[in-house]
C-alpha cells in the first residue's frame, strides 16, 4: 500500500511527528544538508564565477546511503511532503531534496510549522505549497558569497599571515573586538571625586552648585567643598511621580542568547543546543512534544491563538487587572519576521509541571522563555518615583528611589529584572524641614574605558548593526575562539596577536568590503532577493567584480610576516631554523625552504599510562600523524593495542579495559558506564 512520505531535517523530530500523523505516513530525516558546493573549478569555489554564477553541487561525503534510502522511500510513496525548518536555510534544504530526489510539482508539497505540537503539524498540511524559489535564491546567494569570501580570503591569510581563515561576517565581528581593544589601549583615565551625604535611611549625592552641574576633579577641590558644608540639609524639593514600567519584548534568538549568557553564563552555542532540544521534542509522561517554538527568529510577534490562550491564563491565575496588551515592535529594516517570537507551545505547560522531564540547564532555558513570553502579555507595573533635592550652603544633593504600587508583569518576572529598587522614606509633612546627615564622605574615582565584549554584548552589537542573522551568531562566537583569533578573559573577548594581524591585513586591502556598513547592506540585499525584488546573479556579479581584483592585488602586494627564528642553525645548510605552522600544528624547520627541506624532529617525553593488557609492554601516550593524542602499546607493531580515550589500568568485570572520557569511566569492551 502506497503511503505519504514526510521528510524533516532532524531524526529526533521524525519520531515525534510520526506519532502525530499515524499509519498513513512515514516520517524520515535528511539529517540536515545532503548537498554542498563542490571544491573544484576556479579557486576550488564550486561556482562558475566567469559565467553566470551557476553553483556546482555535490552530495555531502558519507550521505550516499542516506540519499539512496530516501530515493527508495520516495519510490514507495505516492506523495512527498518536505518539512525542513521554517527558515531560508530550511527552504534551501527542501530545494536540494526536491532536486536530488527528482520530485515533480505534481507529487510533492512544502509544509512549514513553527512548533512541534500535534495541532501545529496537522494544520501545516492545510497550507502546503510549492518551494519558494526566492527564499532559496537568497539562501544560495548567501552560501556562494560566504564560499567566495571564505575560500579566497582564507587562502590569502594562510599565505601571508599566521591565521587560517577569514569570512564575510566573522571578520567584521573580529574587527569589532580588535577596535574595542584599541579603544581600551588608547584610553586615558581621568580622575574625579564624588561627595555623598549619608542619612539614616538613604544617601544623597552632590550634583549641582547654585543649580548648575558641578564636577569635582581632585582631592583638593573635594576638601574645599567639604569645608563649606554643614551637617544640616534643607529639603529644597520632593517630586513624586507615578510611572509605568513596561515589560520586555518576548525572546528572539539574539536576546535569548544574551540573557542566557548574562544570567547563567551559558555560551551561545550551548544555549542554541538546549533550545533546539526543547523545540524538537521532550518526552513527557504521556506524550512527546516540542516545548517551545522555532528558536531561530528575529520577530517578536505571537500567533492570535497563543495571545488568546495566554490572556485567559493570566485572568484565571492572576486576575483581570493583570491582563496586558500585545507589544508592537518598532519598525526595523533588518527584521525578516518570518515566524513568531520564541515562546512556549502552550502557556498551560508551566516550567514546574515539566521539570521532572528536563535537565537543569533545559529547565533554566525553558523557564526563562516561558516567563518572558508570559510577562510580555501582562499589564505594566506602576511605580511611584521619588526625587529629593537637598540644599547645603548652595550645594545641591540628589536622592532618587521608587516604590512599586502595582506589580503587574513583575508578579512573574521580578527575579529576572536587573534593576535594584531603592526605597526612600516618606517626606510627607516635612517637605520644607531640615535633615541632619550622619556623615558626608568623599571618594576618588577614575573614568573607565569601554568594556570588552562578552558574548552577550557582541551579539547585541552585531544585531544592532545589522550584521549576521539569528542562525549565525553562535557559530561566529565559536569561530572567533576556536581559530585562536581571540581568547576569553573573565568571559570577555580579547584579541590575540594573530587576530589583530588578520584584522589589520584585511583592512589594508579590503576595508571597502570587510566593514559594518557593507556587511549590513549585503544583508538587506539578501532580504530583497528573498522578496523577489532583486536579481541574485546581478548581486553576485557586482560583488565579485569588486572583490576579486582586490584579492589579486593583495596576493601580489601584501607583505608576508617573517617566521619567528628559534636561535638555532640548520645542521644541513647552516641557515637559521624558524617556527612554521603546518596543517597539524607548529614545527621547526629550515628558513631556506624549499632549497633545504630539513625539519627538526622533536623528541617527546614518553608518558607511561599503565601496563598493556595484551602483552608485557606499557600503554604510552602517542600522537597520530594529524596531531591527535591516543594511547598505544610501546611494543607496536608487534602489539597493536590502542585506545582513543585514556585507559585507567583498571579492569571491568567482563575483563575489558576501563577507559576515562570527560571525567566518566566506561568499559572498552561492554561499553557499560561505571
Amino acid at each position: 500500500m502506497a503511503q505519504k512520505l514526510v521528510i524533516v531535517e532532524s531524526p529526533s523530530k521524525s519520531h515525534t511527528i510520526e506519532k502525530y500523523l499515524g499509519g498513513d505516513f512515514k516520517v524520515v530525516s535528511s539529517k540536515g544538508h545532503i548537498r554542498d558546493l563542490a571544491t573544484k573549478g576556479k579557486y576550488g569555489l564550486g561556482i562558475d564565477v566567469d559565467g553566470d554564477f551557476t553553483p556546482d553541487y555535490v552530495d555531502i561525503k558519507g550521505k550516499k546511503k542516506l540519499i539512496d534510502d530516501l530515493k527508495k522511500d520516495v519510490k514507495a510513496s505516492d506523495f512527498v511532503y518536505l518539512a525542513t525548518d521554517p527558515d531560508r536555510e530550511g527552504e534551501a534544504i527542501s530545494w536540494h531534496l526536491y532536486d536530488v530526489l527528482k520530485l515533480k510539482d505534481s507529487n510533492y508539497r512544502r509544509i512549514v510549522f513553527n512548533e512541534i505540537t500535534k495541532n501545529a503539524i496537522l494544520e501545516s498540511f492545510n497550507h502546503a505549497r510549492l518551494i519558494d524559489q526566492d527564499l532559496v535564491n537568497s539562501q544560495e546567494t548567501r552560501r556562494m558569497l560566504d564560499r567566495i569570501i571564505g575560500f579566497r580570503l582564507s587562502k590569502l591569510m594562510q599565505a601571508k599571515t599566521e591565521g587560517s581563515s577569514a569570512g564575510r561576517v566573522q571578520s567584521v565581528a573580529l574587527k569589532l573586538v580588535v577596535d574595542r581593544e584599541r579603544e581600551i589601549e588608547a584610553f586615558n583615565p581621568e580622575e574625579y571625586w564624588t561627595i555623598t551625604a549619608i542619612f539614616p535611611e538613604f544617601e544623597a549625592e552632590l550634583f549641582n552648585y547654585n543649580h548648575k552641574k558641578i564636577e569635582v576633579h581632585d582631592e583638593l577641590e573635594a576638601n574645599e567643598i567639604l569645608g563649606k558644608l554643614a551637617r544640616s540639609f534643607k529639603i529644597e524639593s520632593v517630586e513624586e511621580k507615578e510611572k509605568k514600567k513596561e515589560s520586555k519584548y518576548p525572546y528572539i534568538t539574539s536576546t535569548l542568547q544574551q540573557d542566557a549568557s548574562n544570567k547563567f553564563g551559558m555560551s551561545s552555542k550551548k544555549t542554541m543546543m538546549i533550545a533546539q532540544k526543547l523545540y524538537e521534542g521532550i518526552e513527557l509522561e504521556d506524550e512527546t512534544v516540542g516545548l517551545i517554538t522555532y528558536m531561530r527568529t528575529d520577530s517578536v510577534r505571537f500567533s492570535d491563538e497563543f495571545i488568546k490562550s495566554t490572556y485567559k491564563y493570566i485572568e484565571t491565575k492572576y486576575g483581570h487587572e493583570y491582563v496586558g496588551h500585545v507589544k508592537v515592535a518598532k519598525k526595523n529594516d533588518n527584521v525578516q519576521d518570518a515566524h513568531e517570537a520564541i515562546r512556549p507551545t502552550s502557556i498551560n505547560r508551566t516550567p514546574e509541571s515539566v521539570r521532572p522531564y528536563l535537565s537543569n540547564d533545559e529547565f533554566k532555558i525553558y523557564r526563562l522563555i516561558y516567563y518572558r513570553a508570559l510577562a510580555s502579555l501582562m499589564k505594566e507595573a506602576k511605580v511611584l518615583a521619588t526625587t529629593v533635592i537637598l540644599d547645603n550652603n548652595n550645594y545641591q544633593f540628589k536622592a532618587t528611589g521608587q516604590v512599586i504600587i502595582f506589580d503587574g508583569y513583575l508578579k512573574v518576572y521580578s527575579e529576572y529584572e536587573e534593576s535594584e529598587e531603592k526605597i526612600l522614606p516618606s517626606f510627607e509633612g516635612n517637605k520644607s524641614s531640615v535633615l541632619v546627615s550622619t556623615d558626608i564622605t568623599k571618594e576618588q574615582h577614575f573614568t573607565k574605558p569601554p568594556a570588552r565584549y562578552t558574548e552577550a554584548k557582541l551579539i547585541k552589537e552585531m544585531e544592532e548593526l545589522g550584521i549576521g542573522r539569528p542562525s549565525t551568531y553562535a557559530t561566529i562566537m565559536e569561530t572567533l575562539k576556536t581559530r585562536g583569533y581571540t581568547k576569553m578573559e573573565d568571559k570577555k573577548f580579547v584579541p590575540t596577536d594573530v587576530g589583530i594581524e588578520i584584522t589589520d591585513k584585511l583592512q589594508e586591502f579590503f576595508s571597502h568590503i570587510i566593514n559594518v556598513e557593507y556587511t549590513a547592506n549585503m544583508e538587506e540585499n539578501l532580504d530583497e532577493i528573498a522578496e523577489g525584488k532583486m536579481d541574485y546573479k546581478k548581486t553576485l556579479r557586482e560583488f565579485y567584480n569588486d572583490f576579486e581584483p582586490a584579492v589579486k592585488a593583495a596576493f601580489s602586494e601584501m607583505e608576508k610576516k617573517a617566521p619567528e627564528q628559534t636561535g638555532e642553525t640548520c645542521p644541513e645548510c647552516g641557515s637559521p631554523l624558524v617556527i612554521r605552522k603546518g596543517k597539524y600544528g607548529e614545527f621547526t624547520a629550515c628558513s631556506n625552504y624549499p632549497t633545504c627541506k630539513y625539519i627538526k624532529q622533536e623528541k617527546r617525553e614518553i608518558v607511561e599510562i599503565c601496563k598493556c593488557p595484551n602483552c608485557d609492554g606499557m600503554i604510552v601516550e602517542k600522537k597520530s600523524h594529524r596531531g591527535k593524542v591516543f594511547y598505544g602499546c610501546n611494543n607496536y607493531p608487534k602489539c597493536k593495542t590502542a585506545y582513543w580515550d585514556k585507559p585507567t589500568g583498571e579492569t571491568c568485570e567482563c575483563g575489558g579495559m576501563i577507559l576515562e572520557k570527560n571525567g566518566k569511566k566506561y568499559c572498552n569492551d561492554c561499553k557499560n558506564e561505571l
